[in-house]
């Protein structure tokens, strides 16, 4: 299956403060296992997905789409069964920013985390076409 369409956080349903299970957790931080997505979507395509676990600690992560209209990760089939997908569009894809002390940023498009709307369990996959993208793929930073 592949993500070629806007799938961001304003069609995630807002009960339970958008409480998303990555059941997995995420690479280094594997043992963390409930977020929260924070995000004002009138003001950027930015948010954040925050540890409920450790409040003060979060991830800066977009809808590549906005940014990248042709990312098309493609995904596996046992990903797609692992989180109930059905079609594309019952899928939120959001990737991790890196912000740096320089003020350059990069997005990580090897890793996408997708997420079922519906029952807002989630996963970061590596798609099939991983090859084709960047762990830190510069990202334009208006000033």
């Amino acid at each position: 299956m592949k993500f070629a369409e806007r799938t961001g956080v304003e069609a995630l349903p807002n009960e339970n403060r958008n409480i998303v299970q990555l059941p997995l957790g995420l690479l280094g931080f594997e043992d963390v296992k409930q977020y929260t997505l924070l995000a004002d979507p009138k003001e950027s395509p930015f948010v954040w997905l925050q540890m409920l676990e450790a409040p003060k600690a979060s991830f800066l992560v977009v809808d590549p789409f906005t940014l990248f209209p042709d990312y098309q990760p493609d995904v596996t089939e046992d990903d797609i069964q692992f989180l109930g997908l059905d079609a594309p569009q019952d899928a939120a894809v959001f990737n991790i920013v890196t912000l740096r002390s320089d003020g350059s940023a990069s997005i990580n498009l090897k890793g996408p985390i997708i997420i079922n709307r519906q029952t807002l369990q989630g996963k970061q996959v590596i798609p099939v076409n991983a090859s084709a993208y960047q762990v830190q793929h510069p990202l334009p930073i208006a000033s």
